[in-house]
């Protein structure tokens, strides 16, 4: 294959992801590591597996026309594994000597959860928690309501899209009870999402809370296997004097961060609808009172790692902490080291707790602390690595230059590997890493790899393509070789200089960094990608003439804003899913930035798009998949109708049947980076 495969490779792949494994358990005693992995590169069914004495086995194999495994979890001692299968509930042990069992379900299945002694499993159906045994006999309702706006054993909208938290149950550590979240939407606005390519279709409606509007009322109970329920007795709010001040002050306790019952009682963490005030609370499982073990203040916002609350086998709990302009844990009376940033919390075996972090902000280790060692970093080769320990056994997930690897070790010995299936993207990314400008502004450039500029008679210098995110919750500029990576060099090898920044807002640069963009979702974020731009062009010959930018999601957003503001240094975008109005994003994130709409609605107006349509003097290509239910399509519709009524002309591509992400739709991904690259190049007369 060469460099005109690619576009399709990358859909067909579904961004390099097949085959790639995922979702590591390993067992208590630290001989068994389950997986999820697909066959191939190619193929997207999901099959679970088993490595085992150095040597992979295949514990589920679902038929061809399955979507594969989806949600699997193990008992305490990985013996026995449960799963969803195309919404039927499935079990299977791991010493191979039995097939795969199907279990009788009241519905489809969401979320299965074996209890720690294996000897029965919990799910959802339609809304509702019920338990079965495990050998597929006694299945009996346990938390359920008429009110279809009301849910049990599910998070509600802010907690899986925003927040990070996907369950809504958790087992006791007897298997005698669960925590359940009970979720009512019933006060939440609701959205509508239709097909306009299959009219007859009737429009699905679902709550979404956005910016200033009504959350989800999450509550908690203990319920016991017999049925019997314990309410728990959850803070209202923090009063004044324990609420971090601010312009605009909500103490109530409107979101449930994280929740775990590992131990004797369970520990619950809670957020302001402010998110200046934090608490994480131990519960009574007899009685449902709380008592508050920790609380932190910020005047910005607390931000929990995700993996908090922990407790090692003693009891010594795991919580953030942040100092020197670092967000840290502390480890019982240890704190992390001033300059390390504590990305994750992955777990604990024994006293010794593993986690993820960074000292510089392109790379990510894997770390561990206990008391006779310290804080001791497991990984040296730069990229992003990840882990997950049991017994004396680490998985390392690990992304580098070179590309993916899981390693195993043993007793800190190396033990073997873990297949990595994925395609090889068929052109091979070789960024040139930069730190640039005033700020230290990590970068990559892309070359093509066939200029020279010395060699290359009649070339001058290169066009420029920026191709960034650049927005809160994730980075692109990393040791580590990703999908992203791939489309950048293959932009690159059609003449661009292609550039990628993380400014401001982006995580892994301290908390003032972080911060930095509270009040104005735009300015700084755009000020940093001009500077990045302006100073790689001082050490590489890029035409600052011609300079394009495209973006998805919030980098979506970005390249919109930057031919709307800076028209001047940008002269083409293309800007995928951006959230135009901050006002239709949800609470959690953007309140977090910008307040509350009716508060401080200048924070809003500074960071909209649509006031500023009619600026619009370069070409603009909008893409908005007509399904996306996280960022709507009325961003896109909405701007569109701006720059209309403002006579500035643009182009809107509408993805029927498209979601947030159109990576996993060939003849939709493959040909949208086609027709990206031919807007690009008629834009800059290339």
């Amino acid at each position: 294959m060469g460099l005109t495969d690619f576009p399709r490779q990358f859909a067909r792949t579904r961004r390099f992801a097949l085959g790639v494994p995922q979702q590591f358990t390993v067992s208590p005693d630290g001989e068994r590591v389950l997986f999820v992995r697909s066959a191939s590169g190619t193929e997207p069914r999901e099959l679970l597996w088993l490595l085992e004495n150095g040597q992979e086995r295949l514990l589920v194999d679902p038929p061809p026309s399955s979507a594969g495994v989806h949600g699997y979890a193990t008992d305490r001692a990985a013996r026995l594994a449960v799963y969803a299968m195309d919404g039927a509930l499935w079990t299977v042990t791991t010493d191979g000597g039995e097939p795969p069992r199907r279990i009788p379900a009241a519905g489809p299945v969401t979320a299965p959860r074996l209890s720690p002694d294996g000897a029965m499993i919990a799910y959802v159906t339609d809304g509702a928690l019920r338990v079965v045994r495990a050998d597929g006999t006694g299945d009996r309702l346990l938390a359920a309501e008429e009110d279809p706006a009301v849910t049990y054993g599910l998070p509600d909208y802010a907690a899986s899209a925003s927040i990070g938290r996907s369950g809504g149950f958790w087992w006791s550590p007897d298997s005698d009870a669960l925590l359940v979240a009970r979720v009512d939407t019933s006060m939440v606005r609701r959205r509508y999402i239709t097909d306009p390519a299959n009219p007859g279709l009737p429009p699905r409606s679902f709550p979404y809370p956005a910016a200033g509007t009504p959350n989800a009322e999450t509550s908690l109970l203990i319920v016991t296997i017999d049925g019997e329920r314990t309410p728990i007795r959850l803070p209202g709010s923090a009063q004044p004097e324990q609420a971090a001040p601010g312009t605009w002050h909500a103490p109530a306790f409107e979101y449930l961060v994280a929740a775990d019952w590992q131990r004797a009682d369970p520990v619950v963490t809670l957020h302001t609808r402010d998110q200046r005030t934090a608490w994480l609370l131990a519960v009574d499982p007899a009685t449902g009172e709380v008592e508050p073990s920790y609380r932190l203040t910020d005047p910005a916002w607390v931000e929990f790692q995700p993996g908090i609350p922990l407790h090692t086998d003693a009891g010594v709990a795991v919580v953030p902490s942040v100092r020197a302009d670092t967000r840290g844990i502390r480890v019982g009376d240890t704190v992390s080291p001033d300059g390390l940033h504590i990305r994750e919390v992955l777990g604990a075996v024994g006293e010794r707790v593993f986690f993820t972090a960074s000292e510089e902000p392109t790379e990510t280790h894997v770390w561990s602390y206990d008391r006779e060692s310290g804080f001791v970093r497991l990984t040296d080769e730069p990229g992003v690595h990840t882990a997950a320990a049991g017994g004396g056994t680490v998985v390392i997930d690990s992304s580098t230059a070179d590309g993916r690897t899981v390693t195993v070790r043993r007793d800190g010995e190396p033990a073997g590997r873990i297949g990595v299936l994925a395609e090889e993207p068929v052109v091979a990314a070789a960024p040139v890493h930069l730190v640039l400008g005033e700020r230290a502004l990590r970068s990559r450039l892309h070359l093509p790899s066939w200029y020279t500029p010395s060699q290359t008679p009649g070339s001058g210098p290169l066009p420029v393509l920026l191709s960034p995110y650049a927005g809160p919750g994730m980075q692109v500029v990393t040791r580590a070789r990703r999908w992203y990576t791939a489309v950048c060099q293959w932009f690159a090898e059609q003449g661009f200089a292609v550039l990628v920044t993380d400014g401001r807002g982006t995580p892994g640069r301290g908390v003032a960094w972080q911060q930095a963009i509270i009040g104005d979702r735009l300015g700084p974020v755009l000020e940093d990608q001009i500077d990045a731009l302006h100073a790689a062009a001082e050490r590489y010959d890029l035409d600052l003439g011609r300079v394009a930018v495209r973006g998805w999601s919030f980098g979506g957003y970005l390249a919109a804003g930057a031919v709307l503001h800076r028209p001047d240094v940008f002269h083409a975008a293309v800007a995928g899913a951006p959230p135009t109005d901050r006002r239709l994003y949800d609470t959690y994130w953007e309140e977090r930035f910008l307040g509350h709409p009716d508060v401080q609605p200048e924070g809003y107006e500074r960071s909209s798009l649509l006031p500023h349509a009619h600026r619009l003097s370069r070409p603009l290509m909008l893409v908005h998949g007509l399904a996306d239910d996280n960022v709507a399509p009325a961003h896109t519709l909405q701007l569109s109708a701006a720059l209309l009524a403002a006579g500035r002309p643009h182009a809107v591509l509408p993805l029927s049947g498209a979601g947030h992400t159109v990576a996993a739709r060939e003849g939709m991904a493959d040909n949208l980076l086609l027709l990206e690259l031919d807007f690009l190049k008629k834009s800059l007369n290339m």
